[in-house]
């Protein structure tokens, strides 16, 4: 008699939350958390209808228009177990700031808070949430890792990526001077305060390149679109890419600003 075979097991249901600058700039980065999300034994979809996080208009104190996406998002992403962002800004918008900026709404307050309990930085939920601790991956190069400003301060994001890091053939990582310190960034801050902004990179820059690391590995890519630009004007040959496509071994696309040689 020949025996019925137990059902396979599946694993959490996980929203992906590709974010704008990924979807237009940076594709790979989602191939790559999808990659990274399934090994680590859950499902991943991607809803077609997500749009942006709402975060510039909340940032710039466009209130009506940022609640209005907000809602949208929730309605998209509410039925999966969790969601997770290839970004710390993103996910802290939606775990953060989602709650805050609907606490008064009579239709959306609890939703809010339930998407925002489910809702992660990618690198803390490959740690934190499916408990994985290293990856199949092999990159043989000095590294150096950029905290991001909402990665780092809004949800304490800074063990896990350097963790999973550890578990990568070949790569060494370097610490900065400043892993802590702003790379002058901050959506729409470097367009409205460049010189401030510019200093800081510059402080960014250097810092990076002092640690004599080839390459410059961040979880947010505003802040690597961002550094990657002034390390290309300064024609350092240190290279800029996002943690999860070294994670997933997927470096086969150029750095997110092909470094010029230096004369």
């Amino acid at each position: 008699m020949s025996s019925t075979p137990a059902p396979s097991k599946r694993g959490p249901l996980v929203g992906l939350f590709v974010t704008c600058l990924v979807d237009l700039f940076r594709p790979s980065v989602a191939f790559a958390a999808i990659k990274l999300i399934e090994a680590g034994g859950a499902q991943v979809e991607v809803p077609q209808a997500q749009t942006c996080c709402g975060q510039p208009a909340y940032n710039s104190g466009d209130r009506q228009d940022a609640m209005a996406i907000a809602g949208q998002v929730i309605e998209t992403f509410e039925r999966f177990d969790y969601v997770v962002a290839p970004s710390g800004s993103c996910a802290g918008m939606l775990r953060l700031h989602y709650p805050r900026l609907l606490v008064d709404d009579p239709d959306f307050a609890e939703r809010a808070g339930a998407l925002a309990a489910k809702s992660f930085e990618l690198t803390s939920f490959l740690v934190g949430v499916l408990g994985l601790t290293e990856v199949d991956a092999a990159f043989e190069e000095n590294v150096t890792y950029h905290d991001s400003c909402s990665s780092l301060r809004e949800l304490h994001v800074r063990e896990a990526p350097r963790r999973l890091l550890a578990s990568v053939e070949g790569l060494s990582l370097v610490e900065l001077g400043e892993s802590e310190v702003c790379c002058g960034f901050g959506g729409a801050f470097s367009v409205k305060y460049p010189d401030i902004s510019g200093a800081i990179l510059d402080a960014k820059v250097r810092d990076i390149v002092g640690t004599g690391a080839s390459t410059v590995l961040a979880g947010d890519l505003g802040c690597l679109m961002h550094i990657a630009s002034r390390l290309v004007r300064e024609r350092t040959n240190v290279e800029a890419r996002h943690v999860a496509e070294v994670l997933a071994g997927m470096t086969e696309d150029p750095a997110i600003a092909a470094p010029r040689q230096k004369r």
